[in-house]
């Protein structure tokens, strides 16, 4: 593989890592901005769950943009305003003007992940459109293993209000490396035909796609499965097991070092097994897991060691589960790239948000709902893999003129 292939994944990675760093930075920080702010732990948490729905339901806009102005207009807006809401909440005074600015931090994050994900339909696809999103999902890796440690030692030395300057000065430099180093994927004669209007016609066809509509779905609750985590494990692990924040961000990077190791095996295994395989054995596995964890820690043997030890192995699983179902989705609609990321996008984190907001109901500061919770994504994950993959499905033909 080239240095341009490698580089390409090495910008994309970072560009879909802005939002997330800024959700994992962050997570260390939400028991003292509680304190700091006089806020209960549903509206802190509430400050999450804003990011993850504005995050979701702006890619459903930004996505046609992409097919229409070419990939990189976006991004610029999507930064420049990610900045803007970061800077925000920097200043907030009250629990409501944080969660606003939040809300406007997750419209901007949303470019570069629906982004990212159609310039590699446009570069590649199927076992080279997986290596690359596998590579890109190393270089994402960095936000999950380092951001929490990061984020605490920023918290420890100048506060939780630091977090936020902090991914300012990230945004930033997104917005230099892109302009020096990204090209654009999607040149002018490309663009020609798309509209606003053909963007509604490809979300029409694409929503009557059992193939795509099902992978989506699979992918949608395997990442539900860790939304529910990012929202409950810092009040499990810190305020439930007594963790510090900086013990936190260890257990939380380990989980991240399972998922993203195993990523990397995405190439390998679906060149020697094919992307179908590779999807069933990897849900399959994931939810044997996680049901396994749920009923024993449903019998009240709650050691922090071995649930550890089972979100590690459970995690490595998903690893393999989202590059897969995302290549496969998008293989067949090169044409309409940004619109069917977008609507990926836009229904993973729909479904996360939901999966969030349930978890949050039962959630009671013990261990046992966030398990629960993560073990139902997987099971109805395995159902959806079942109904989608059971049996082989012709290609689409997608509508004249997408």
């Amino acid at each position: 593989m080239s240095v341009h292939y490698y580089r390409t994944a090495l910008v994309l990675g970072i560009l879909t890592a802005v939002g997330p760093f800024a959700i994992d930075m962050y997570l260390p920080a939400l028991p003292s901005i509680g304190s700091d702010l006089n806020a209960t732990t549903g509206a802190v948490q509430m400050s999450l769950l804003i990011f993850f729905l504005s995050m979701g339901a702006s890619q459903i806009i930004i996505g046609p943009l992409a097919d229409i102005m070419g990939r990189k207009p976006p991004i610029y807006w999507g930064l420049v305003i990610f900045a803007v809401g970061s800077v925000g909440a920097a200043l907030a005074p009250t629990v409501e003007v944080l969660i606003a600015f939040r809300f406007l931090q997750g419209i901007g994050a949303s470019a570069g992940m629906v982004i990212s994900r159609a310039v590699v339909r446009d570069l590649h696809t199927g076992t080279e459109a997986a290596r690359l999103m596998s590579l890109l999902m190393l270089v994402f890796s960095v936000s999950p293993i380092l951001a929490p440690l990061t984020g605490s030692i920023i918290i420890e030395l100048a506060g939780w209000r630091a977090v936020f300057w902090t991914v300012t000065v990230i945004a930033v430099l997104a917005i230099v490396l892109l302009a020096l180093t990204l090209p654009e994927t999607r040149p002018a004669e490309q663009r020609n035909g798309s509209s606003l209007g053909s963007a509604m016609r490809g979300y029409a066809f694409l929503l009557k796609q059992k193939r795509f509509m099902g992978l989506t779905a699979i992918g949608g609750f395997g990442i539900s499965s860790f939304f529910v985590y990012l929202s409950s494990s810092s009040f499990v692990l810190i305020e439930h097991y007594g963790l510090t924040p900086t013990l936190y961000s260890v257990f939380f990077s380990i989980n991240a070092v399972a998922f993203f190791t195993m990523s990397q095996l995405t190439g390998y295994m679906t060149e020697r097994f094919g992307l179908r395989r590779v999807v069933r054995v990897a849900v399959s596995g994931f939810a044997a897991v996680m049901v396994t964890l749920c009923a024993i820690m449903w019998s009240s043997f709650q050691p922090l060691w071995f649930m550890a030890a089972m979100l590690f192995v459970g995690y490595g699983f998903l690893g393999l589960v989202i590059p897969t179902t995302s290549v496969l989705a998008m293989d067949d609609h090169g044409e309409i790239a940004g619109t069917a990321s977008a609507l990926m996008g836009t229904l993973h984190f729909a479904i996360g948000a939901g999966a969030m907001a349930i978890a949050g109901l039962f959630f009671d500061g013990n261990p046992f709902p966030m398990i629960a919770a993560i073990a139902s994504c997987a099971v109805l994950a395995v159902l959806l893999t079942q109904l989608t993959l059971g049996r082989p499905e012709p290609a689409a033909v997608q509508p004249a003129g997408e």
